[in-house]
């Protein structure tokens, strides 16, 4: 029985790479698929592109969600001027020896007793018996750290020069071990392509899974910015301004309404963007980020970029950018230089232009405020 091949929705910097349009040319022509929508920060990532929406009826796609669950970012501004709480490089580099015990990038469950999970995180709320155990040890454990790869803590100053933290971290581990679970319970189309019938008992369980590491994700970024607010009004009196927070999440699948009808959207690297809905577009961790509201646009599925995507994979860019271009490339923010040799891989030559990627998108987004990065912390 062939199946019609999903309507297409692309806002793009530039046209797409053979790999990539293979990719989505094949997610379109999926059964059960009726609309993609392809962002500017689109990349390979797998058989789903990260940096695009997937929207179906009848089935559910781990894979259009991705591994990462509830992955996604946090912004807070403090009452207080990043030139008083970095002043130099010698300050921040104070602020940074804090951070790497204060947010460590992971934490080791034999040797950690940190505190039960909160009420919201009960692994009870979980649907097996494994993954219960996991959340119940390396979640608990790994709750508030910041894991590794691209996800980092930035200290950011927008065009008034105030102070703002921004953190972007995923579900630690438990993203994964819900993903693994869930894929094996999974049916599998003539291409060998994972998927749920929507309302089945499996789907309704993945479902629920889901939405519990969206709540484990977003908790765990809250922690780590409490802390940072701790640290701050402890060294430096710079009190957080509560009201001012930003938090979403751009890896999960939601049912919403669009055209009139109930879809299953499945967002990998896509931000939500609801009209009037506040969201956090970060750049590279040498570039300028965004604080947004979506517009509401039907035919991106209200959605928009989740940042700038990359535009080398990881071991071009170690091959590509030498030590020294990233120095250069990070000449007004204090970073890590003992893990120089490590950060290559996420230097800002190794990302789109973040300029380019919010103009292709103007339609999708308002930019309410830009910030640039004073100050990164990251674990690699």
């Amino acid at each position: 029985m062939s199946h019609e091949q999903a309507t297409l929705g692309e806002w793009l910097t530039e046209p797409l790479p053979g790999d990539v349009a293979a990719s989505i040319d094949r997610i379109r022509s999926t059964e059960g698929v009726e609309r993609v929508v392809v962002l500017p920060d689109v990349h390979l990532s797998g058989i789903f592109c990260v940096g695009t929406v997937v929207a179906s009826r009848e089935r559910v796609f781990p894979g259009a969600v991705g591994s990462d669950i509830g992955c996604g970012m946090m912004a807070m501004r403090f009452e207080a001027f990043a030139s008083e709480v970095i002043p130099d490089n010698s300050g921040g580099m104070r602020i940074l020896r804090a951070l790497r015990t204060l947010v460590p990038t992971n934490r080791h469950s034999d040797r950690t007793m940190p505190d039960a999970l909160p009420a919201e995180l009960s692994p009870l709320a979980l649907t097996s018996m494994p993954l219960r155990n996991r959340a119940a040890r390396d979640g608990r454990v790994q709750l508030g750290t910041l894991g590794r790869g691209n996800h980092f803590l930035e200290f950011q100053v927008d065009d008034d020069g105030a102070l703002w933290v921004m953190v972007h971290s995923g579900s630690r581990g438990m993203g994964q071990a819900i993903t693994q679970h869930h894929l094996a319970r999974c049916q599998r189309d003539a291409t060998g392509l994972a998927f749920f019938e929507v309302g089945s008992a499996e789907c309704i369980e993945y479902e629920a899974d889901v939405a519990w590491a969206r709540r484990y994700a977003s908790a765990s970024r809250r922690a780590m910015v409490t802390t940072v607010s701790v640290l701050l009004e402890t060294w430096f009196g710079a009190q957080a301004d509560a009201d001012s927070i930003i938090a979403c999440d751009h890896n999960h699948v939601a049912s919403e309404d669009h055209y009139g009808q109930a879809f299953r959207v499945h967002r990998k690297g896509a931000l939500p963007a609801e009209d009037g809905q506040p969201g956090v577009i970060p750049g590279s961790m040498g570039t300028s980020s965004y604080h947004v509201t979506g517009r509401g646009c039907a035919e991106s599925l209200q959605s928009s970029s989740h940042g700038a995507g990359r535009a080398l994979r990881r071991s071009d860019a170690v091959r590509r950018v030498s030590r020294k271009q990233l120095a250069l490339q990070m000449r007004e923010v204090t970073y890590d230089r003992s893990i120089e040799k490590r950060l290559v891989e996420e230097a800002p030559a190794a990302y789109k232009d973040i300029e380019r990627v919010m103009r292709a998108q103007s339609e999708l987004t308002r930019i309410v405020r830009r910030v640039r990065p004073v100050l990164v912390y990251k674990g690699i």
